[in-house]
């Protein structure tokens, strides 16, 4: 999960085992149940989990490290045109206010419930993610290295 010389949260793969622990961990604890059913492994959320969840490093311009299939789709892309880009890409100029507000909170509370946003996939298209529920990423050692959000639908 972690780069010599980059951020504390990179790429590694949709079915890392350890990007799948912080994943569910972090949700389990700061939202406050679990992320994924009994007995489920990162396969799972990664191809059949029910709803989008993406995940970006903690950097000033943070980039994607994580988007589940679910988001892919929603998005209109795959794997490598999602992670790697700048999240902030994911929404449209005029909703970039509407974004930092909501990762500013998720920064200062932990996790923040009941978002809703319009976004903009690869293709151009516009659509909304609902009932969305972000929270911090926090490694072993206690420091945020990253946010992960869940979407309905």
């Amino acid at each position: 999960m972690t780069a010599p010389d980059g951020p504390a949260l990179a790429p590694t793969g949709p079915l890392d085992p350890g990007l799948f622990a912080l994943l569910t961990r972090g949700h389990l604890a700061l939202v406050g149940d679990p992320l994924v059913p009994a007995g489920a492994d990162a396969r799972w959320l990664y191809e059949d989990a029910p709803f989008g969840l993406l995940a970006h490093a903690a950097e000033e311009d943070p980039r994607f490290v994580y988007a589940n299939r679910h988001a892919q789709d929603r998005f209109a892309s795959t794997w490598d045109g999602l992670v790697g880009t700048r999240s902030r890409l994911a929404a449209e100029p005029d909703a970039q206010e509407d974004r930092d507000r909501l990762l500013a909170a998720v920064a200062r509370d932990g996790v923040f419930r009941g978002y809703r946003g319009r976004r903009i996939g690869r293709t151009g298209h516009r659509f909304w993610i609902e009932d969305v529920t972000m929270w911090n990423l926090v490694d072993g050692d206690g420091a945020t290295v990253g946010q992960a959000a869940r979407f309905a639908g």
